[in-house]
């Protein structure tokens, strides 16, 4: 049985989230982004604390993963559908 699970880039490592970033699996910018998030947690955290760390790659793999999502691209439109509507009828259209 077949199923319709869109493909995911490997996520385990740092190596992981650059290459899938490098081949444009996130949002605009992420790429830079995560370079400068994981600099700055990097070098907020100690040596036996990387809970910020931590909290960058988690936060970029769930990016990733999102923009990989079939589904999200309707849950966006939708979302301006529903906005655009919303400013019509509060103008009167």
């Amino acid at each position: 049985m077949e199923t319709n699970t869109p493909w995911q880039p490997p996520l385990r490592t740092i190596s992981d989230l650059r290459a899938a970033l490098l081949a444009g699996h996130g949002f605009p910018d992420d790429r830079d982004a995560f370079e400068t998030d994981l600099q700055r947690a990097l070098e907020a955290s100690s040596k036996a604390d990387l809970t910020v760390v931590d909290a960058v790659i988690v936060d970029y793999r769930g990016r990733i993963r999102l923009r990989q999502n079939p589904d999200f691209d309707i849950a966006v439109q939708e979302g301006i559908d529903l906005t655009m509507r919303l400013k019509r009828e509060a103008r009167g259209e």
